[in-house]
């Protein structure tokens, strides 16, 4: 059973910073790329930041230079370091698990965890 366990969401205030951890379990983690993802209630769930299994990294543009992505093979965890937190950045955080090997694409997805940014 593939479980992705999402942590570190709370309240913070503008400016401040926050570390989202997911540590994955029943799934070869290395083989796979991991992603942070967003979600505003009424609107589609946009990529944050992704890093591949070989650690290239992308970030969406409203993050970059704000926000890190990285991975510990050997915990099975990825990491987003969110700084200079903006009242924007408030939505739900996914956690994303994708592997392909054709024909077949697998994606696995966290629970979601809250992040308020709010004096």
């Amino acid at each position: 059973q593939v479980q992705l366990v999402e942590s570190g969401g709370g309240l913070v205030q503008p400016g401040g910073s926050l570390r989202l951890s997911c540590a994955a379990s029943g799934i070869i983690f290395r083989f796979y790329a991991m992603g942070w993802y967003r979600q505003a209630p009424g609107k589609q769930r946009e990529l944050v930041a992704a890093i591949t299994r070989g650690g290239s990294t992308n970030y969406a543009d409203s993050v970059k230079g704000r926000f890190t992505i990285s991975r510990d093979n050997a915990k099975n965890t990825v990491y987003l370091q969110m700084n200079s937190l903006k009242p924007e950045d408030t939505v739900v955080y996914y956690c994303n698990a994708h592997h392909s090997s054709w024909p077949k694409e697998y994606d696995y997805w966290g629970q979601g965890t809250q992040v308020t940014v709010s004096s």
